[in-house]
């Protein structure tokens, strides 16, 4: 039986999927974070490493653990170009919170960086990760950027990236690229049904509670900027 382990690395989530003695991990966090996302690892065979989209926070210790582990690093393709420029996918804020997110994120995309990953694999929709040993799917998430997905495991957890956020309630990202692809994604989300929901940012929430709790980005945004 899946189990979702929760790696809390500041303010982002790391997951580690097990079944029994095998695993896929779920983002990498900050390099100031990756020996802590590694000591999470010990005990099982990590077959794969799966980002959920190629921002600095989810991504930067890529290369490391892929080497670490001895597991190839996945990524949707529309995504690899953050992986060596953070600014190539502007994003907006939504509201008056999103803003001093927004903020944070340019200053830390404009200094920060991805190492290269020797083995960098794509995800695409609908991909079974049967062969690493765990019943999970991927389902594209796109909104938040261009390539985000998430991983729907044994029909019974959505890990959601950064398509949704729970600081203070769920809710759909503060940031997002797109406004139309996001709202979709939420959706899609949504039409899942009963999934225990796994947040990029945030502690877990039952789907119900999410969607009773959603709320669309109104207006343009606040300006276009890059990160989160």
């Amino acid at each position: 039986m899946e189990e979702i382990h929760r790696i809390r690395c500041g303010s982002v989530n790391c997951y580690l999927i097990t079944a029994g003695e095998r695993a896929v991990l779920v983002d990498t966090g900050r390099e100031a974070h990756r020996q802590q996302v590694l000591d999470a690892c010990r005990g099982v065979k990590v077959g794969l490493i799966v980002l959920t989209h190629g921002h600095v926070d989810h991504a930067q210790n890529a290369a490391f653990l892929s080497q670490a582990l001895g597991a190839p690093a996945a990524l949707c393709g529309a995504d690899r170009e953050l992986l060596e420029d953070g600014l190539a996918q502007p994003l907006r804020a939504r509201g008056l919170l999103g803003r001093p997110l927004l903020a944070a994120s340019v200053r830390s995309l404009r200094t920060d960086r991805i190492p290269p990953v020797a083995d960098l694999r794509p995800l695409e929709d609908g991909d079974s990760l049967a062969e690493y040993g765990v019943d999970a799917r991927v389902i594209a998430l796109p909104g938040h950027t261009r390539g985000s997905t998430g991983l729907d495991v044994a029909g019974k957890h959505l890990i959601a990236g950064d398509a949704l956020m729970n600081f203070w309630r769920p809710s759909v990202s503060l940031l997002y690229h797109d406004r139309d692809s996001l709202m979709e994604s939420a959706g899609r989300i949504g039409r899942l049904g009963p999934r225990r929901i796994w947040f990029g940012h945030g502690g877990p929430a039952d789907n119900r509670d999410w969607i009773r709790g959603r709320r669309a980005p109104s207006g343009p945004g606040t300006g276009p900027g890059t990160g989160g």
